[in-house]
């Protein structure tokens, strides 16, 4: 009596455990690579209730950073800044315009019941697992430029780093490349052109700042 299957058939469980183990790290790779905060995160730029350009405010106008992230040099968190700080200048500034609506709403300067929150749409988000503090990093020298890019060049601010933590291990390992003068952390012009040009020489920097992040765990991880 001949068999009912050809011999090859016999391979055939073979081939497909093969096929579904390379399927699976096939998978894995593609997670671990395309789902890491390199593309998922990276140029977020979500739309705000209020079209705030950085360009202008920062850029044009030259307004310092800590104007408005008054935190950023004494707490863990850059904050948005008040309504009230945008009326300083608003109150008297465009005053009338519809694009600020929102803002004198949350102000309370439209004759209204009640006031009505802005609630800004947050770009930068680590896990809850993950403490960060702004002040440790801006007091050892370490330019917004590092983190934020050119936020003065951007009319929709967007993310312009991952934040993965390798990222972060890469800078902890190796902090001189992204320091600057103390003073100068805000300036972002200068920064991008004293870093890139710095790249490969020797500025002593670190020395200078007595920088020696840590690397281990529990240094930023709960």
């Amino acid at each position: 009596m001949s068999a009912v299957f050809p011999k090859w058939f016999n391979r055939l469980p073979l081939v497909i455990l093969l096929l579904k183990g390379g399927g699976a790290i096939f998978g894995i790779g593609i997670i671990w690579y395309y789902f890491s905060p390199q593309y998922t995160d990276k140029g977020y730029a979500p739309k705000q209730p209020v079209p705030y350009s950085h360009k202008l405010h920062a850029g044009d106008l030259g307004i310092d950073c800590r104007y408005c992230h008054t935190g950023v040099e004494s707490g863990a968190h850059a904050n948005i800044p008040a309504v009230q700080t945008c009326m300083n200048c608003h109150g008297k500034i465009k005053s009338e315009s519809e694009k600020l609506l929102p803002v004198r709403l949350a102000y309370n300067t439209e004759a209204t019941d009640e006031e009505i929150p802005l609630e800004w749409v947050r770009v930068h988000k680590l896990p809850d697992f993950v403490r960060f503090r702004h002040d440790v990093h801006v007091n050892a020298g370490v330019s917004c430029f590092s983190c934020h890019g050119r936020v003065d060049q951007l009319v929709v601010v967007r993310q312009e780093q991952s934040l993965s933590m390798s990222w972060c291990l890469d800078c902890h390992r190796n902090p001189e490349p992204n320091l600057v003068p103390r003073d100068k952390v805000t300036q972002l012009a200068f920064a991008e052109e004293y870093i890139h040009n710095a790249e490969g020489v020797e500025n002593n920097l670190e020395e200078l700042h007595d920088t020696a992040p840590p690397t281990n765990c529990s240094a930023c991880h709960y």
